[in-house]
């Protein structure tokens, strides 16, 4: 069995970032990915310079060339285990495959967890929306809503303000906004709408309104809601690596796999990169993220192969 210097787990922008510095670096790299990736929905992949509204099946068809165009491999598939070996790892995908590496970079990404309001999954991506800075320009003068579900809301409502003039929050379940809240949606002319959202209405496969319960329904063009986030990561169990959960400002955002710097995790040969470690981060500083975790990669090789000619020498 051919056992490679790095086994990249994801082909998304991180893991094909990676890839792509470490065959240029001649070393001998595998991507294995699952064809899952989290942006699939989208119509465009945004804020990527030269790239701006390209389709993320695009984007990453042109990544798979690049790293092949090095000498690297690409194969399909869902890996299921990791465990460490002799001298690395060996990754089983769900077919039974097993592929062994001297190192692993893992760049599985997340899964959405998205509020139980029926309607939302047919749309989201499209005119169900996450992300102001991905997806904001696209329904700027629009009619928004944003559904909230907990106090990072506020945040968001502000941001899409920016966009449009017809903004709504639905307050939804989260807490009732402070004193200083209020006085900062009446300044911007933000309308609140209280009590709980039901289901979204379409017309034309579209988002027209939300429907409150009760039976009101407010026509709205866009939605914004805050999903939560589950880092792809329990294939590692078996090396004894999990993800732990992220919190901002005491609101849950999900979970993700810890990292140093240039990608470590706590597991020595194991390095980490993208949304599996920052669910923040967009295309460009998941794959900045990715040519870093492969920097790291390599120079660890680099250690080791000197480690071994240093003893061969002295011998």
């Amino acid at each position: 069995m051919t056992k490679y210097d790095v086994i990249v787990i994801g082909g998304g922008a991180a893991g094909l970032s990676g890839a792509l510095a470490l065959a240029r670096f001649r070393r001998s790299v595998l991507v294995i990915d699952d064809g899952t990736p989290r942006n699939a929905p989208a119509d465009g992949v945004h804020n990527f310079l030269t790239r701006d509204g390209v389709p993320p099946g695009e984007l990453y068809a042109l990544g798979r060339q690049e790293v092949t165009g090095y000498g690297g491999e690409i194969a399909e598939g869902t890996v299921t285990a990791a465990r460490r070996d002799e001298d690395g790892f060996t990754v089983e995908l769900a077919d039974g495959t097993t592929y062994c590496a001297r190192r692993l970079l893992v760049t599985t990404g997340l899964t959405d967890v998205l509020p139980d309001v029926p309607g939302l999954a047919e749309r989201w991506g499209k005119d169900v929306i996450h992300c102001p800075y991905c997806h904001g320009w696209e329904v700027r003068d629009q009619a928004i809503g944003v559904l909230a579900t907990s106090s990072m809301a506020m945040h968001q409502v502000q941001l899409f303000r920016q966009l449009s003039d017809d903004v709504t929050l639905f307050l939804h379940t989260a807490p009732e906004p402070t004193e200083e809240q209020w006085e900062q949606l009446a300044a911007r002319g933000i309308a609140v709408v209280q009590g709980k959202v039901e289901q979204l209405e379409l017309a034309n496969g579209k988002l027209a309104g939300v429907r409150l319960e009760g039976g009101v329904v407010v026509p709205r063009q866009a939605l914004s809601i805050q999903s939560t986030v589950r880092a792809r990561a329990d294939f590692l169990a078996d090396l004894g690596l999990e993800a732990t959960l992220v919190e901002s400002n005491g609101v849950e955002i999900g979970t993700a796999v810890q990292v140093d710097g240039m990608g470590a995790t706590q597991v020595p040969g194991v390095f980490a990169a993208g949304n599996v470690t920052n669910p923040m981060a967009q295309v460009v500083p998941s794959a900045a993220a990715g040519l870093m975790a492969a920097g790291g990669i390599n120079f660890d090789l680099i250690n080791e192969e000197t480690r071994q000619a240093v003893a061969v020498r002295s011998s």
